[in-house]
């Protein structure tokens, strides 16, 4: 179920304007920010043709060679169905023409009575179809309805959602799993009709089985059907119109579900007593027996058990007014109608099941509709049936229903008396353990690291009844792919997020006032959040609207918990287009990377800003030398000593020679804790500083190396608060801007997973082999960077030779 945290105590659509820019038969890889950084993150991913073949490809082909589609990624096995444990029964796997005579896609339009739920706990996404089929639409965005089994059938189909700021189009072939010929999870209410069964498969696969359906809110099915932004209410807590709020949601195409919770909190995944649940139960009981007549089966050490419960079951708890707790209900309608002279308030509400419905007044058979006309019984298409529809007062159900989900098509459906275009800005983002995984507020040390989103707001909005200044927006904030990765262990995080405004503070506090800086630890802890999430919860997505006067704010997206890595998409609605979306920059949206500091990184020449350091030549390096020679210390005059010793009478030294060097060096200070440098860091040393490419460095090299490293390591000291030999990977970034290195959150993040052991800390020596890396790297990409405008145009040959000197 999920849990809210106060966020007093953390304080311690798309629009359907979407494109469909991304058309595949699965869900990407990886993830993230995409680029370079996807590659990284995505290496150990299987290589992807760089076109995906289209359904239009794929079913010309079929055509062609008259066959029926099989999915490769979705096949009919087990591994479609499950990932828990085996299925206790075996189910056959038919296609539709094997079930039934004369199948058909769409019978009489698809409609909210076509959908009855199977034996699948996800009542929650059949819920958000039966809204999903009032508007028409954004139905046929969904379920492209030219699909069939008569004309140029080929055993294919496909289907659309929306997945994070891309349309996607799921390809699927026809197989449906079945049990005694019957299908087992979602059906139409005619034995014949196939949209809703094709429907919930295409949306298992893009999870990556149907068990990864069980359980869940409705609005998440309803985001992916329209891209649209959510709003949840906990009704005892709800607003005093909300009656108007649920009447314009309806009138504006909003989609609308509503629950109730059980004892334990609501799950969303309860599923019907059924004519198959009884079958393949008593199968189950039969198996049951047969097992306690056989001798016992020892099953220690073995990894396959056998399995006696289906998962994703998970029954009823009926109430004596007709109504389920833990279970969606759609709504379908809001209206007013005359009942003995006074208006009276109605909501309409359908039971995915397919029956079992509200037995109160106003339901189908009670006494209140004999007071009301043909006419309106005609308008309010008042029907005495039991296909799980039914309505209700208002007034009942603000009593019974616990909590209300809507889905906005655009920020401003639930407006009473406004309508006006709104802007959306989607950015993806990644929380990275030991790097930008920081938590709540509650963690000051680790917060300020997580990624930081900019947001400018200049225009008021234009509502000439408000005489405040005030620019109202909407933050969401959703976590990625969770559902899929249930079968890795995977659950849902808790999250929330803080908004801070920026001004012109003192630069000790390293303000982003007028530069994209990464705010610092001590900024949060002198300033409080101008405005916040409510709660931390434990849902896919959390959104809150918010009024604030014009300025400049930055966003923290985060999870409660420090150290949880996962994938975000945060998006933000205005009503007005704040200045950022006009700057020229790489971001170009409201919202921004605040370190994103590419454009800087041309303006650094090799070692510029990294104080004792500084670039030099090596003719002043020799110049230096014999100037002060009478000065060398007691330590460099026994450097130099050893450095002798090793080299021999050419004075140059080889990467393993240097290892021996520096690893004598190293032993020497104490408070460093380190295992010895690796003869791979001691390569990329030779390879920073090897001026005439013979793989060797002579003493005056050497000692500029040193040079580096004693800069390096008083830096190092700095930030190993307790005198461990180590420092916090979370600090890295810190140690990276005093060096001079300036990078964005990507490279951070990269740089976390390849330097920091499993307690997030990073050594001396990994630490000097980054800074190594970082330097080869900037001193490389300037060399490539003739013209000096920031932007480098490398060939095969030229990325070989810049990877091999990095």
């Amino acid at each position: 179920m999920p849990s809210a945290i106060n966020a007093a105590v953390a304080q311690q659509t798309a629009a359907g304007s979407v494109p469909s820019t991304t058309v595949g038969t699965t869900e990407g890889a990886g993830g993230g920010t995409g680029g370079i950084y996807s590659a990284i993150i995505s290496r150990n991913q299987p290589i992807i043709s760089v076109k995906e073949k289209t359904y239009e490809e794929l079913h010309k082909k079929c055509l062609e060679k008259n066959i029926l589609y099989e999915d490769p990624d979705f096949p009919p096995n087990e591994s479609s169905l499950f990932y828990s444990q085996k299925s206790p029964v075996k189910f056959e796997w038919k296609r539709p023409r094997e079930i039934c005579e004369n199948p058909r896609f769409i019978i009489g339009g698809a409609n909210r009575t076509d959908i009855c739920q199977g034996e699948l706990g996800n009542c929650w996404f059949l819920a958000a179809i039966a809204c999903l089929t009032l508007n028409k639409k954004l139905l046929c965005r969904v379920i492209p309805h030219d699909q069939s089994f008569i004309q140029n059938y080929a055993g294919i189909f496909h289907f659309q959602f929306w997945r994070y700021g891309d349309w996607v189009d799921v390809v699927i072939d026809d197989c449906l799993p079945t049990y005694n010929n019957q299908l087992v999870f979602t059906k139409s209410s005619q034995r014949n009709e196939f949209w809703s069964a094709l429907l919930e498969k295409a949306y298992a696969k893009l999870h990556g089985s149907y068990e990864a359906l069980k359980g869940g809110n409705t609005t998440e099915a309803m985001e992916d059907f329209t891209g649209g932004v959510t709003e949840f209410y906990e009704i005892k807590d709800a607003p005093k119109d909300t009656y108007k709020i649920m009447k314009h949601a309806i009138d504006r195409g909003s989609l609308m579900a509503s629950s109730i919770d059980d004892d334990l909190g609501f799950s969303y995944g309860s599923a019907p007593r059924s004519d198959i649940g009884e079958l393949i139960a008593r199968m189950v009981k039969n198996q049951e027996n047969a097992q306690m007549t056989q001798p016992t089966v020892d099953y220690q050490g073995v990894d396959e058990r056998p399995a006696w419960t289906i998962v994703p079951m998970q029954y009823e708890t009926r109430m004596s007014c007709g109504l389920v707790r833990g279970h969606a209900y759609s709504v379908t309608a809001v209206e007013e109608t005359v009942f003995k002279g006074e208006k009276i308030r109605l909501v309409r509400l359908r039971n995915p099941w397919g029956q079992v419905e509200w037995n109160g007044a106003w339901s189908d058979k009670s006494e209140e509709w004999n007071s009301v006309n043909e006419a309106e019984k005609i308008r309010l298409q008042h029907k005495i049936v039991e296909d799980g529809e039914f309505w209700m007062s208002f007034q009942d159900f603000m009593r019974h229903f616990t909590k209300l989900e809507i889905c906005n098509l655009t920020p401003d459906t639930l407006e009473v008396d406004k309508f006006q275009t709104w802007t959306v800005s989607v950015n993806e983002g990644r929380w990275v353990r030991g790097c930008s995984a920081g938590g709540c507020r509650n963690f000051p040390d680790t917060f300020w690291t997580n990624p930081q989103y900019r947001l400018k707001l200049l225009e008021e909005d234009d509502d000439p009844e408000d005489e405040e200044v005030i620019c109202s927006f909407l933050v969401a904030l959703m976590q990625k792919n969770r559902r899929k990765e249930r079968k890795l262990g995977a659950n849902l995080y808790t999250i929330g997020f803080a908004i801070y405004e920026v001004t012109a503070l003192d630069s000790s506090l390293c303000t982003m006032h007028g530069t994209k800086h990464h705010l610092q630890k001590d900024f949060f802890l002198y300033n409080a959040s101008k405005a916040r999430s409510k709660t931390y919860i434990n849902m896919r997505e959390i959104s809150e609207r918010f009024r604030l006067p014009p300025s400049e704010y930055v966003i923290i997206p985060s999870t409660y918990d420090p150290h949880q890595e996962g994938e975000f998409i945060l998006r933000v609605f205005s009503e007005k287009r704040s200045l950022s979306e006009v700057i020229h920059s790489h971001h170009v949206a409201p919202i921004i990377f605040v370190s994103d500091r590419a454009n800087r990184n041309k303006e650094l020449k090799a070692d510029e800003n990294a104080g004792k350091d500084g670039e030099k030549t090596q003719a002043d390096e020799k110049k230096r030398s014999s100037t002060k020679a009478h000065e060398e210390s007691e330590e460099q005059k026994q450097f130099r000593n050893i450095f002798r010793q090793i080299a021999g009478d050419d004075m140059e030294i080889n990467a393993e020679e240097l290892r021996n060097v520096l690893n004598n060096v190293v032993k020497k200070h104490k408070d460093l804790r380190s295992e010895g440098f690796e003869l791979e860091s001691c390569r990329s040393m030779i390879a920073l500083m090897d001026t005439d490419g013979s793989g060797k460095i002579n003493f005056d090299e050497f000692r500029h190396l040193w040079d580096k490293i004693k800069s390096w390591q008083k830096i190092f000291k700095r930030y190993d608060m307790d005198h461990s030999g180590t420092i916090n990977s979370y600090e890295m970034r810190n140690a990276v801007n005093d060096a001079g290195f300036r990078l964005n959150n990507q490279l951070y993040d990269i740089i976390t997973m390849r330097y920091a052991d499993k307690n997030m800390n990073i050594d001396f020596d990994s630490f000097i082999c980054c800074f190594v890396r970082l330097d080869a790297m900037f001193r490389a990409f300037h060399a490539f960077d003739k013209d000096g405008d920031g932007i480098i145009k490398l060939n095969v040959l030229e990325v070989n030779c810049f990877m091999t000197v990095c």
